[in-house]
Formats: structure tokens, sequence, C-alpha cells
């Protein structure tokens, strides 16, 4: 399958590999992972790392396509341990000084804790005398076996770790402590023998003493692990594709528990939640690396290290330096001190906020470690949502009922869920929830992702939870230990308080602080200062924002509209950086009540006399609602979408309504049941609408190009520059085209010549039907710009209803990979985006001075962006809120793929 070796060591040279890759256009990560490419990294630069060597990532892929481990890999394996027994002195399995090894697992794309990891492997009774007999610390010995049966029980044979850790609950119990630091040598015999009964019980056979069988039977499941259910979910949330296979990095243990010298940690070099320089993290005295990132032990700040052991934590301090330096980034690391030697366990880039990602970018250009182009491909452009969301209203802030530690900002309130799957089921029912935990794992990354905040009993800033609640850009409160969780009850007290499930609860991320109730929200910041509610010196986020989105535009090449119906939306998406409107939706300007009245006369009308009429009162609304937007965006361009829906979508559907039409039509109620059933149609979407209408009904469209040039008018008399883009919908035909876009410049003419004005403005069509990106030649030479409507394209290219596919078959399909995600979510590159990628050569090649851009959801998908971008689209148009993401992934796509 591959030209490379399947197993590298840690201190092979990289260059040459990298080399090799680079010739395959690949990376070191893309064979070692990153977790393993980044361990090579640090020991050829000198960092002290534990020996070991990494599985490649292709052998991952091997062994899933195969169902086993590959022909010879065994042979491979061995000689590797080989090479790492002569690298640190000790033998695998030796009685006389005994190699024990961590298997881990290390994919491409970071995916914290959702794969698998065994510490400790190598272990039985035999190599446990002999550790004991050379160390003199039996209390270590027994507790690093117990921790190894225990993990290899749950990872690799899949018993529930809750049935092991009851071995150690039963003789805590028994010694009357409360810590497991405190648990005798004695007691962790008992749990060790305890922990093997459980095994045997619940798999049949005896805990496996050999230290090879042990081994390999890790490494399948690590690379089982890649396609368990929360890293398959993890991917689906974040985007990251099924086919890349994890690395298996095999390394030397070193041991933070051999006593009050030892330690372990998980550090970032700066804040991740703010972004401030400092480092941030977290360290427990004599204990494993999974204490602190399970929430097992509530880990104390890092500042404590630099008291207890200062000459360690100058040292770690320097490597941290060291690592922002070489790869341009905060750093994300995991290290352990064994009786008084620092080790480095791994490195990785940061997780962090918005907020953090935005002022680490700029504070990084500040400090000339990277240049503006580097700080714009720091930041994930979905990522600035989170920048932009609500916060709690201080006005409205009830007091706290408790505190815990503030790991990922923002203000979330919902119902009080206790399981990863009732929050699913909540969510997907339109509910916000708030997940309550003892402490996150893995397994409740669905959970999480589903609901507005998560608060924990247990861990700390660098615990699960938190981690992964920075990462989705949820607010998160952990290590909240006022509040006392009865999962049977399903219910916590908090200060003598019951909360029910149901119950509401709130949280802000940013302060720690937990309330009771449905907390009321305001607007961010940002928002606040570009509405002028705030000024800009009142807001650090909005200052760094500032600083940070002209970089993004300096780069791009893909414009950037906004979808807008009001001047409000208008207004706010112009301050966002939008530089014009991609699309205005008319059909929502005919729901007021009157308004709605006389439409619905229009439509039921017989004679001309009646319809001119209806239509005359409805032209001075749509006059003041097209006078607003193009107003609010002078000097812009500004796309009107004609009616789009069918008409019977505006006739009544209650008894009420229907006799408020009969009042003001000619019509009596029975009348108007029967027109609506008429009307009616049974697929609706591709029935009589959009261009259709505008061919067997122009009233409509000629009321709305009317009030778009009365409009424009007035305002260019004022002294204002409107630039209208007038937009025919659902156009496959020529001749649909042909006859509205007549009769649109027909009206158009005939009001300049009334006022007396000039006025800059273009008639084209919406690209949302298969057909019309084949025949998009023909419809060019007559059209001055296209849209794509993905929306519809994405609904008729796959014969996919969007309103039902989503919640029926869609995550099915995800999970048997039949497409990676959701083509309403992300532009489908092989279907709808190939017949863009011919509607832009024909349509180009008939007009080059034709207008190409996008106003589907997609404008604001970061991959959706990119892939505008790589076919040449002039602009992309999205939700206000959106158009920064835009803006950012714009200028990412033209660094990856300039034009």
């Amino acid at each position: 399958m591959s030209d490379f070796k399947r197993c590298y060591m840690f201190n092979e040279d990289m260059d040459a590999l990298a080399q090799k890759l680079e010739a395959e256009g690949r990376g070191l990560k893309d064979l070692l992972g990153g977790k393993g490419s980044n361990l090579c990294l640090m020991t050829n630069s000198g960092i002290p790392v534990p020996p070991g060597f990494t599985l490649t990532a292709d052998t991952c892929i091997e062994y899933v396509e195969l169902g086993d481990l590959p022909a010879g890999l065994d042979d491979e394996v061995k000689e590797s341990m080989e090479k790492l027994e002569d690298w640190v002195g000790k033998r695998f399995g030796d009685m006389g000084n005994p190699l024990l090894v961590s298997v881990r697992s290390g994919a491409k794309f970071s995916m914290p804790g959702m794969m698998d990891t065994v510490l400790n492997l190598g272990m039985n009774d035999e190599v446990a005398a002999a550790i004991v007999e050379l160390t003199g610390d039996e209390r270590f010995v027994w507790d690093a076996y117990r921790r190894f049966i225990m993990m290899f029980g749950d990872v690799v044979r899949g018993v529930d770790r809750e049935v092991f850790e009851e071995c150690l609950d039963e003789v805590k119990e028994q010694e009357g402590v409360t810590e497991d630091v405190d648990v005798s040598p004695e007691g962790l015999k008992k749990v060790v023998e305890c922990e093997k009964q459980v095994y045997k019980e619940h798999l049949g056979e005896d805990f496996p003493t050999d230290p090879a069988t042990q081994l390999f039977a890790a490494i399948r499941a690590v690379f089982s692990s890649w396609d368990n259910d929360r890293a398959i979910a993890y991917r689906e949330l974040n985007g990251i594709p099924h086919d890349l296979g994890t690395a298996v990095n095999i390394q030397t243990m070193v041991f933070g528990n051999l006593g009050d010298n030892s330690g372990t940690g998980v550090a970032f070099t700066r804040d991740p939640a703010t972004g401030a320089k400092e480092i941030y993290g977290e360290y427990l005295v004599n204990a494993q690396g999974e204490d602190v990132v399970a929430g097992i032990r509530t880990p104390v700040p890092i500042s404590e290290l630099e008291e207890r052991m200062p000459e360690i934590y100058g040292e770690f301090a320097g490597i941290c330096e060291k690592l922002e330096h070489f790869y341009h980034n905060m750093e994300d690391v995991e290290f352990t001190v064994e009786q008084g030697k620092l080790w480095m366990l791994q490195t990785r880039d940061g997780k962090r906020t918005a907020r953090a990602a935005i002022k680490i970018a700029v504070d990084m250009v500040q400090e000339s470690l990277i240049t503006e182009q580097e700080a714009v491909m720091m930041v994930e452009p979905g990522q600035l949502d989170q920048v932009l969301h609500r916060q709690f209203d201080p006005e409205a802030k009830p007091e706290a009922v408790a505190m815990g530690v503030a790991a990922s900002p923002g203000a979330a309130a919902g119902e009080v869920v206790f399981t990863s799957e009732h929050a699913t089921e909540e969510a997907q029912a339109g509910k916000r929830v708030v997940l309550v935990r003892h402490e996150t794992s893995p397994e409740d990354i669905r959970g999480m992702a589903a609901s507005q905040g998560i608060l924990t009993m247990l861990g700390g800033k660098t615990s699960h939870a938190a981690v992964v609640g920075r990462q989705m850009g949820k607010p998160c409160v952990v290590g909240c230990s006022a509040i006392d969780i009865d999962y049977g009850a399903k219910q916590f007290t908090v200060n003598g308080r019951v909360v029910n499930e149901s119950d509401y609860v709130s949280i802000d991320g940013t302060t720690g602080e937990v309330m009771l109730g449905d907390v009321d929200t305001v607007d961010s910041d940002i928002i606040q200062v570009l509405r002028g509610e705030l000024e800009p010196e009142q807001s650090e986020d909005y200052q760094y924002f500032a600083e940070f989105m002209p970089w993004a535009d300096k780069i791009r090449k893909l414009g950037v509209r906004t979808n807008a119906d009001t001047p409000a939306d208008a207004t706010l998406a112009r301050t966002l950086g939008a530089a014009g409107i991609g699309l205005t939706r008319t059909e929502h300007m005919f729901f007021g009540e009157d308004r709605l009245l006389n439409f619905q006369k229009m439509i039921l009308s017989d004679s001309e006399e009646a319809m001119t009429e209806a239509a005359d009162a409805l032209l001075p609304y749509q006059r003041d609602d097209f006078y607003g937007i193009l107003k609010a965006m002078d000097g812009l361009p500004v796309i009107i979408r004609l009616l789009d829906p069918p008409l019977h979508e505006f006739l009544p559907k209650d008894e009420d309504a229907v006799e408020a039409a009969a009042a003001v039509s000619d019509k009596t109620p029975d009348e108007i049941r029967e027109i609506a059933a008429n009307l009616h149609e049974m697929n609706p979407m591709l029935g009589h609408r959009g261009c259709r209408l505008g061919v067997t009904f122009p009233m409509v469209y000629k009321m709305q190009v009317r009030a778009i040039f009365e409009a424009a008018c007035q305002l260019k008399k004022e002294g204002y520059n409107p630039i209208p883009e007038v937009m025919i919908p659902l156009v496959g035909i020529i001749g649909e085209f042909e006859i509205t876009k007549a009769y649109c410049q027909e009206v158009g003419k005939q009001v300049l010549d009334e006022q007396g004005v000039e006025l800059d403005y273009m008639i084209g069509t919406m690209i949302e039907i298969p057909r019309a990106c084949l025949v998009a030649d023909d419809i060019a030479r007559i059209a001055d710009f296209f849209s794509f409507g993905t929306n519809d394209l994405t609904q008729m290219t796959f014969g996919f209803s969007r309103d039902d596919v989503e919640g029926k078959f869609i995550p099915a399909y995800i999970t048997q990979r039949i497409v990676e995600i959701s083509p309403f979510e992300s532009i489908d590159r092989d279907g709808v985006g190939e017949l863009m990628r011919i509607a832009v050569q024909k349509g180009r090649e008939a007009n080059p001075n034709l207008e190409l851009g996008i106003c589907g959801e997609h404008g604001g998908e970061p991959r959706s962006v990119a892939f505008c971008h790589e076919i040449g689209l002039d602009y992309v148009s999205c939700a206000p809120l959106r158009v920064p993401i835009a803006r950012l992934a714009a200028a990412q796509a033209q660094v990856e793929n300039p034009r």
C-alpha cells in the first residue's frame, strides 16, 4: 500500500523523511500522525522525550481494510522494540531491568481523548517484583500495575473501567482513606488481585502475562479505535476525513507516580481561553497523566510546580518558548517529572477559544514571531462565531449559587440533562439543554455537541470537558465541587437547593458562575461596538478583532456579500465587512397584515383592473422596503430576488383569514377555498414558482421591479449611489429568462425616463436548476450575472428534500460512509460542485464580463468558500454574522490555492 516503512524510531532523520514525503505531496503528519511527527521532531531537536517509535497511519488503513494486522508487521514491531531496548538499556519482559511502554494513538488532526491509550504495558507479576527490587518502591509498582490492568481491560477488551474502579473503592473503604495516593502498598496488591478476578469473570480467561501478547493486543485496540463511535462523531463534528487512519506511538514509560519529587501535567504555552501570554496549565504530584486529563483528581495550577521545583519549571518554561518559536504557534504539551527529571510526552498546536485565537495571532505578529499571513492561517474561520455570540445581560444576571472553574467562555442556559443520550434527544426535539456530569469522557462527545453548555463537578482547566468545550465553542464550567449529582434521582443539589432534570440552569464559562433559571443574554462586545452601543476602547475583544480582520482582507481575492432582507441586517453586515448584498428575499415582505390582504386580492381577482389596483397598493410598501436596504448599502451592489415561492403559500388557511380575504376581494369564502385548493401543489418546490410565475403572472414581477427602480431613483436624487441588481429566480430554460428580463428592462427604463435619472443596474438569474448549469452559455449571453442558489441546486441534483432528509437518513449515510458530510452543510464537490464548475466555464466563455457569486447557505461555510474561490467566483454571500467567517475562509483559500 505504501512505499514507506511501517515503523519509524523517534530519533530517525526527519528531514530526509519529510523530503521523501513532499515528493508525494504529503507531510510528516500524514504518515506519522500529529503526535508521532512532533515526538520525532522534538527528539531530533534535543528536547527530552522518552524514546520510542511510531507505527504509521498507513498501517492503520491496512488494518481497517484487512480487519487485522498486515502480514510482516509483527517482525517490524519486534525489530523496532529491539532498537528501543538498545536505546534505553532495558529489555521488554526482562526480569533484571524490565522495559514498560505506553501505546497511544495519534492521527494527523488532533482528536483529544477520542481514541485509545494504554499505559504501563509489559507489566506482570514477575516484572512487578523485578521493578520493586530495582526501585525499592512497592507502592509505585503496584499502583502502576493496577492502572495497567484497568486500562488494558477497558481499552483493549471492552470491560467497563468502573468495575475495576470498584476494586480500588472497596480497598479505600477498608483502609479508611479517600484519596488514591493514600492507599497502602498492601492495599494496592489487593486491588491488583481483585482486578485480575474481575477480568476473568467478565472475559472467561486470565489476564495475559506475556508482554508481547499485551503489546500486539494494544496495537490492534488503538488501530480499531479509529472507528469507534466517539472518534467517528468527533470527525463528523469537525469535518475530518474518515480515511486518514491513526498512527500508534510506542514509547518508553516514564513515571510521575514515584513520589513527591515526581508528577505529571498538561499545559498550554499561552492561556487557551483568553490568549494571555503566560503558561497555563495544571500539575499533579505523584500521579500519572490520565489523572489530569480524565479529571480523576483535581490538579493544582502549574505555578505550584514553579514553587515546588523551580529548576524543573525553568527548564519547562524554556522548552515551551522553544516550541512556540519552532512551530510558530501556541502549543499544548504534556509532561512528566520522574524523580526530578523532566520529560516531554507530546506537543500539538493548542485548541483555543476564538477570543484567544485572535489575540494570540495578533500578539505573535507584534512579537515578530509570525507574519500576518501566518496569523490569518492560525484562526479557524468557524471559530469567529464565538466572538459574535451573545453574553449574559449584566442587568438580568442573578447571584451565582455556585462557582466552578471557568473553562470555556460564553453564556449558556438550558434545561438540565445528565446523560449524553438525553442531551442529544432533547436537542433534536428543539430544546436548549445544559449537560451536567461528574466529569465528561470521550463517550459524551455527541451530547456535548448537542448541548448549549457543559457543567461538571470534577476536573480542571485541562480536563476533557474543558479542552473539548473550548474547541467546540461551548461555554463550560468544570470543577464545580459545590454541586452534588445524583444520577439515579436525576437531580443535583447545590447549597441546599435541589435542581431536577429539565429545570433551567445558566452557566457563565467566562467567570465560572452557575445560576439557577433561564438568564437573559445580550449581544457580544464586538456587536455592541459595531452598533455604536460601546466605545472601541471599552472592548479588548473588538480591538483585536479590528486589528486582525483587515489582514484577511489584504490577502483574499474572493468578495464577500451578505444575505439581508432588512435595513438593520444590511447595516450590521456592512459593519462586519460585507461588500454588498448577494441576496434580498422579497417573499417575507408580503406578510404584513395590510400587505397580505392586498397580495391575496391580487391573486384572487379575475379582472385586470382589480389586480392592478392591488398591485398599486403594494407598490409603496415594496418601494419603502427597497429604499431602506439600498440606502444601508449605499455605493455597494444589492441583489434583489423577485418573488420565488408559489402563490398558494400566500392564500388564507384558517376560517378567520378566509373571511378577511373575502372582505377585500370579489370572491366568496367558498370560492377562495376552491381557488386555494386549485393552486395547491403536490410538490411545490418543483412547481409553479419563481420565473414560472413571472411568465404566467407578470404583474407581481413588474410591480417589484418598479418598486426597486423608484426606490433607487429617489436615493439617487438624494445624493446616494444605489446599485440594484435584479435577480430572476429558478431559470432553467433560456426562454423563461428572455421573457422576464425583457419586461423587467422595459419597466426599469420607464421609471428611469419618468424620473430623469441615470442608474447602473444589472439583471441576472439565480442558477439553482441542474439544466441551467448545462445551458449556462445560452443564458449568460443575455444575463449580467449568475448567483448560485446552492440550497435548491443541491436538492435538485440529489433528488433530496432538505426539509426531510436531514433528520431521516443523512445521519445514517454519514455513519455508513455513503457521504462524508451533509451536502446541505458543505458543497458536494463531485456532483453539485461539478455542475457549478461547468456553469462558470460555459458562462464566462459566453460572457467574459459575467458576474458570478453564490447566495445559498453554503456561502458562509469555510470548505464551500474554498471551493468557490477555487472555481473562480467573484463573491460569496452569507448571513450577516457569518460575514467575518467568509472573509477569513476566503483569505485562507488564497494562501492555500493562490489565484
